[in-house]
């Protein structure tokens, strides 16, 4: 059975969907974005979107029902990236990083440790801005998943 992409879209920068395009076209891969409103994609046999009620998690939901094992999922919420790795697939963040069996419980926790601290005041804001480096440390991360998954 071939790996399948799965993009919970709502939140997924442009610039990561077109790299993920780009990927979908050039390995035959099969790509779904999932979201919550419409969401613009390629002319393509290899890449649909599925539009989904709004609501709390519900995209989120789908992807777990539908992902299989060894499926990847591209995502930057750490609980989603935890169902889908208990599922035996992988979990990639937006700014490349892989979330596996070995590492989700610690992200799981750290992420956890500073919701606590912003809800008690001792900490403010959320991750850094998106940018270049992040676009290339994605590429670099899906490039070296898909070679050794393909």
């Amino acid at each position: 059975m071939t790996l399948q992409i799965w993009i919970d879209a709502d939140a997924c920068p442009n610039v990561i969907k077109d790299i993920l395009f780009r990927a979908a076209e050039r390995r035959k891969l099969p790509l779904v974005l999932v979201a919550n409103r419409l969401i613009a994609t390629p002319r393509s046999q290899f890449i649909k979107a599925v539009q989904v009620a709004g609501g709390f998690d519900v995209a989120d939901s789908y992807i777990v029902q539908q992902c299989q094992a060894n499926d990847l999922v591209i995502t930057a919420d750490i609980p989603l990236a935890a169902e889908v790795v208990a599922k035996q697939a992988y979990a990639l963040n937006p700014r490349g990083e892989l979330y596996t069996q070995e590492n989700i419980k610690e992200h799981l926790a750290m992420r956890d440790f500073m919701t606590g601290l912003r809800d008690t005041g001792q900490a403010c804001g959320g991750p850094s801005a998106f940018g270049q480096r992040d676009n290339q440390a994605f590429a670099n991360a899906l490039d070296r998943f898909l070679a050794a998954h393909c």
